[in-house]
C-alpha cells in the first residue's frame, strides 16, 4: 500500500494535464472561434428543438474551451479509461455544453445528427445529461446540486483507490461546472463541507457565476459571497473573469497545485453574444428565436449556417481530442507493469465484479453460525454481524453513516476510517449530511472500483430521496442501511417513526427495498443487494430484537424470490394466507397459531422484497400467493402497495396514522398490530367472529 504522504512526489511524474501540454490555442482569435463553435451548436440545437437552455453553454463556453483543450485528461476513443479526469456538468440544464464538446472533440457516437436531435425521443442528447445513455457523460444531472455531490464521491473514490493501488495507475482529477442554482441547493453545503474536511485537493469546481436565475437577477433571492462560503468550508477559492482564457487557465493551474479542494468563481455573461437577451433570464431556459440568433451570429462573427462547423475550427477541437492519447498510452504501460495479482484485482473492482467464491463463503459462514446458534437480535445488529464477514470478503465495500454509527451498526470491528490523513480506510464519517452522503455514494459508484453503503434512520430517507431516485434512474449499485424502520423504535416518537416511508421508497422504479424478518433473512438480503449491480438497495432494519424464524441451515437464498412461505399451514388447503415483512412476520407466525387453535388453517408468507417478488413469472407469483380465500397483510406502515399482493378486498393490519412516543411493545398494542388483532381480522373476514 502506498502511503498518502508519497502521492505528490510520485504523482508529478505521471501527470500530463498541466498548462501547455494540450494543444492550447495559439491566439485569442483561435480560442474565440473554438468557444463560438460551442455557442453556435447550443443556439442551433435549442432552436431546432424549440426547447432547452442556451444561456449556460453560451456563457460558459470560454471556461469549457480552456478546460478541455489545456487541462482535462481524457481520450474520446476510450470514454471509460479508468484514469481519465472526470468532468461533471452539475448544471445539467446546460446539457448542450457537454453535447457540443463531445461532438467537437470527436466522441464517435456524438454525431452532428445527434446534435440535431437534441431533446428528441431515442437520441443521445436528452434534455439533461444521462450517463447511461451518452458516452462521455459521467453522471446523470439535472436536479441541481446532485452533480456537485456526485463529484465529491468521485474525488473520494480516486483518493481511496490511489491509496490502495498507487498513483501510478490512479491519479486523476474531478472537475465540476456548477451554476448558482447548484450552490443555492442545500445539498451543496453538505457536499462542500465534507470535501473540505477530507481535503479532496483533486476536486476543482468551476462556478458559472453569471448572476442570473430563471426568475431574474440572482439578487432577487440570494446575496451569499460564494468565495467566502467555500473558504469557510476549507476550500481554496478565487474569482476570475470567465471570458478571459488566460485568467481561467491561471486559476486552474493554481487549483491543481492546491492542497485543498478549489472553487473558481468565473464571472460570465449568460447567453454571451445574444444582442438583447445576453445577461438576462430570457436566455436561460428558452430558445433565443431566429432574430436573436441572427444577431448573435453577427456579434460573434460566426457566419456559418446552422449546425455547420468550419473545418479549421473542427480541426483544432479534434486535435484537442487527440492530445490525451499519449497520457492514455503511458498509463496503459504502467498498468501492464503492475504485478499480475494487483492488476487483476484492480480490473475486477473497476469492472464491478464481486469476488464470487469469497462472497459465497462469507454468506455460508454467516448462515452456518446462525444455524448453530440461533439469535434473537435486532436486524440492525444482525446486519453488523453479517458485515463482519461480507466486508472481509468484498474489499471494495466502503461503509459509512450519517453520524449514527452506533445506531446503524454499519462499522464492523476493525474497519479503519477513511480520512484526510489516510484515504485507504473503508469507513466514512459523513456527519449529519444524509443528502450529501447519498449523493456522494452515487459518485463513488459511478467512478467505479467501489461498492458504497451507508447508514441512517429510515425516516430520514426523505433527506436522501433525490439522490436515491437518481441512483435508481441511472442504475447505480449503492446500498442504504436504514434502521429504526417502524413504530418499533419506540420512545423517540412519531417524528422518528417511519409510517409512509416503505411505500414511498417502493414507489421508485428500479429501487430494491429489503425488509428482513430475522438474522438469516438479513444475511440473504445483504447478498442480494451486493449482487444487484445495476440498481440501488435499501435495507430497512429494526431497532428492537426479533426471534430467529429461520432455523437450521439452508444454502438456498429464499429471499431471492422476494416472497416465500416461511410457515406452512397444518393442512393442504389453508383458508387464510398471512403476508408480512420485517418485524411483523413474527406477529403473523403467532397469529397462525391462534388461528389454528380456532380450527382455521393458515400459512405465513414472508415478503422481504416486493420488487423481487413482482419480477417473478406470473405462475411463480401465484404459487406464493396461494389459493386461500382470505388474504391478510401485516406491516407496521401504511397499506399503500399491498393491494398487489392481497387484492383490494384483502385485509390489512398496520398503520393509518402517525405513531406515538412509548415503548415499542406498548405501541404495537396501542395501534392494534398484534397476533390477536391479526387473527381477529382473519376470522372476521371468514365470518367467524
Amino acid at each position: 500500500m502506498t502511503s498518502p504522504k508519497s502521492f505528490s512526489a510520485v504523482a508529478v511524474a505521471h501527470r500530463t494535464a498541466t498548462p501547455g501540454d494540450g494543444p492550447a490555442p495559439l491566439t485569442r482569435a483561435q480560442h474565440d472561434r473554438m468557444a463560438n463553435a460551442i455557442r453556435a451548436l447550443a443556439m442551433d440545437a435549442v432552436e431546432q428543438a424549440k426547447s432547452g437552455h442556451p444561456g449556460l453553454p453560451m456563457g460558459a463556453a470560454d471556461i469549457a474551451t480552456v478546460l478541455f483543450t489545456r487541462f482535462l485528461k481524457f481520450d474520446p476513443a476510450d470514454p471509460t479509461w479508468p484514469d481519465r479526469d472526470r468532468f461533471v456538468l452539475s448544471a445539467g440544464h446546460g446539457s448542450m455544453l457537454i453535447y457540443a464538446l463531445l461532438h467537437l472533440l470527436g466522441y464517435e457516437a456524438m454525431t452532428i445528427e445527434e446534435i440535431k436531435r437534441f431533446r428528441q425521443l431515442g437520441s443521445l442528447t436528452p434534455g439533461h445529461p444521462e450517463n447511461f445513455i451518452t458516452a462521455g457523460v459521467e453522471t446523470t444531472t439535472g436536479p441541481l446540486g446532485q452533480g456537485l455531490g456526485n463529484a465529491v464521491g468521485m474525488a473520494i473514490a480516486e483518493r481511496h483507490l490511489a491509496a490502495v493501488f498507487g498513483p501510478e495507475v490512479v491519479d486523476h482529477r474531478t472537475y465540476v461546472l456548477a451554476s448558482d442554482g447548484d450552490l443555492m441547493e442545500g445539498i451543496s453545503q453538505e457536499a462542500i463541507a465534507l470535501a473540505g474536511h477530507l481535503k479532496l485537493s483533486k476536486l476543482i469546481v468551476l462556478f458559472d457565476d453569471n448572476g442570473i436565475s430563471i426568475d431574474g437577477p440572482l439578487s432577487l433571492s440570494d446575496s451569499v459571497d460564494q468565495v467566502k462560503r467555500f473558504e469557510a468550508a476549507g476550500w481554496a477559492a478565487t474569482r476570475v473573469d470567465g471570458h478571459d482564457p488566460a485568467a481561467i487557465a491561471g486559476a486552474i493551474a493554481a487549483a491543481q497545485a492546491s492542497e485543498r479542494p478549489s472553487l473558481i468563481a468565473c464571472r460570465t455573461t449568460i447567453g454571451f453574444g445574444a444582442p438583447s437577451k445576453a445577461g438576462t433570464e430570457k436566455s436561460h431556459g428558452s430558445p433565443l428565436g431566429a432574430d436573436e440568433i441572427r444577431g448573435a451570429r453577427e456579434r460573434l462573427g460566426w457566419r456559418e449556417s446552422p449546425f455547420v462547423i468550419p473545418a479549421d475550427v473542427l480541426a483544432l477541437w479534434r486535435s484537442a481530442g487527440e492530445a490525451g492519447k499519449t497520457a492514455h498510452q503511458s498509463w496503459h504501460d504502467r498498468f501492464k507493469a503492475m504485478a499480475s495479482a494487483r492488476r487483476t484485482e484492480f480490473e475486477r473492482r473497476l469492472e464491478g465484479e464481486l469476488p464470487k467464491d469469497e462472497l459465497a463463503a462469507a454468506v455460508r459462514a454467516a448462515k452456518e453460525k446462525l444455524a448453530a446458534t440461533p439469535k434473537e437480535i435486532a436486524t440492525r445488529a444482525a446486519s453488523e454481524s453479517a458485515l463482519e464477514d461480507l466486508t472481509a470478503a468484498v474489499p471494495q465495500m466502503i461503509g459509512g453513516s450519517a453520524d449514527l454509527t452506533g445506531s446503524n451498526n454499519t462499522r464492523p470491528k476493525g474497519m479503519a476510517v477513511l480520512s484526510a490523513a489516510d484515504y485507504s480506510g473503508r469507513f466514512i464519517h459523513y456527519g449529519v449530511r444524509e443528502h450529501g452522503m447519498a449523493s456522494a455514494m452515487n459518485g463513488m459508484s459511478l467512478h467505479g472500483g467501489i461498492i458504497p453503503y451507508s447508514g441512517t434512520f429510515l425516516v430520514f430517507s426523505d433527506y436522501c430521496r433525490p439522490a436515491i431516485r437518481l441512483a435508481a434512474l441511472a442504475g447505480m449499485r449503492v446500498i442504504h442501511v436504514m434502521t429504526h424502520d417502524s413504530i418499533g423504535l419506540g420512545e423517540d416518537g412519531p417524528t422518528h417513526q417511519p409510517v409512509e416511508h416503505l411505500a414511498a421508497l417502493r414507489a421508485i422504479p428500479n429501487l430494491y427495498v429489503f425488509r428482513p424478518c430475522d438474522a438469516v433473512e438479513t444475511v440473504e438480503c445483504w447478498e442480494l443487494a451486493l449482487q444487484n449491480a445495476h440498481a440501488p438497495s435499501v435495507l430497512a432494519l429494526t431497532r428492537q430484537n426479533l426471534p430467529q424464524l429461520r432455523l437450521g441451515y439452508d444454502n438456498h437464498n429464499r429471499c431471492a424470490a422476494g416472497a416465500y412461505e416461511i410457515a406452512p399451514a397444518e393442512k393442504k388447503d389453508p383458508e387464510v394466507s398471512l403476508f408480512a415483512t420485517g418485524s411483523e412476520v413474527a406477529i403473523a407466525v403467532e397469529a397462525r397459531k391462534l388461528l389454528h387453535e380456532r380450527g382455521v388453517a393458515a400459512r405465513v408468507v414472508s415478503v422481504p422484497c416486493f420488487e423481487l417478488f413482482h419480477a417473478l413469472p406470473a405462475a411463480e407469483r401465484q404459487k406464493v400467493l396461494g389459493t386461500a380465500k382470505v388474504k391478510v397483510a401485516v406491516e407496521a406502515a401504511i397499506r399503500q402497495g399491498w393491494d398487489e399482493i392481497i387484492g383490494s378486498d384483502g385485509v390489512f393490519v398496520g398503520m393509518t396514522s402517525f405513531g406515538a412516543s412509548a415503548p415499542a411493545k406498548e405501541l404495537y398494542r396501542h395501534f392494534g398490530i398484534t397476533p390477536q388483532k391479526v387473527a381477529e381480522a382473519a376470522l372476521g373476514k371468514l365470518g367467524r367472529t
